[in-house]
């Protein structure tokens, strides 16, 4: 009789955290990091203050959650995974500018939170170089692949060829063609596998 309680108590836990976590997200978000205060979030999550450090660690607590929320998506690290099956090299950077856009359009404003913040905030330095060289970590696998499979310069090494698909799928890519210059992801998710395609198959610059 006593595991349905503690069932509904664990169920009511999680739902709790969850609630605080969003609310951080969108307040951090909306006003930014530094302005936001843990009562404001209390009241957007409907807990008390208090439940807010408990369950969320405070604000940093909180911020160093959406960093495993972004950087550790069981979704995005299944899409990374599979590209490692393809073969085709203009396939695969297809299917990567496909998963970087999911990976955008589903936390891009955490992204945005932190490389405001990170400049300002030792907590939010850490939390963005972690999510980074996660980040970079992915890609670098990719481009060893397609290194193994033809994607590259002869002359390219697998390195020289992750910091080309950085360039275009790091965090500047789609920020730079949707949010600066107002395209749509229909329009840069081909545009952006095009581009890399053509930059990988370049000779890579001496020195």
């Amino acid at each position: 009789m006593s595991t349905p309680h503690r069932s509904r108590r664990s169920d009511y836990a999680e739902a709790t955290r969850l609630a605080i976590v969003d609310a951080a997200r969108l307040l951090y978000s909306r006003k930014g990091y530094f302005t936001t205060t843990v009562e404001e979030i209390a009241a957007e999550a409907r807990v008390a203050p208090t439940t807010v450090y408990a369950v969320g660690g405070g604000k940093q607590g909180l911020l160093h959650t959406l960093v495993d929320i972004w950087s550790q998506a069981p979704i995005v690290a299944e899409k990374m995974g599979e590209l490692d099956s393809l073969t085709d090299p203009e396939g695969l950077l297809r299917q990567l500018s496909a998963v970087t856009r999911s990976m955008r359009e589903s936390f891009g404003d955490i992204m945005r939170i932190l490389i405001a913040t990170a400049p300002h905030n030792e907590a939010a330095a850490e939390g963005l170089a972690t999510g980074t060289g996660r980040y970079r970590e992915a890609l670098a696998i990719v481009a060893a692949h397609l290194h193994r499979i033809g994607g590259t310069h002869p002359e390219m090494t697998a390195d020289q060829a992750a910091d080309i698909l950085w360039f275009y799928f790091g965090y500047s890519g789609y920020f730079t063609l949707v949010d600066d210059n107002g395209w749509s992801y229909e329009r840069a998710e081909p545009w952006l596998a095009r581009q890399a395609l053509a930059a990988l198959g370049d000779a890579p610059p001496a020195g």
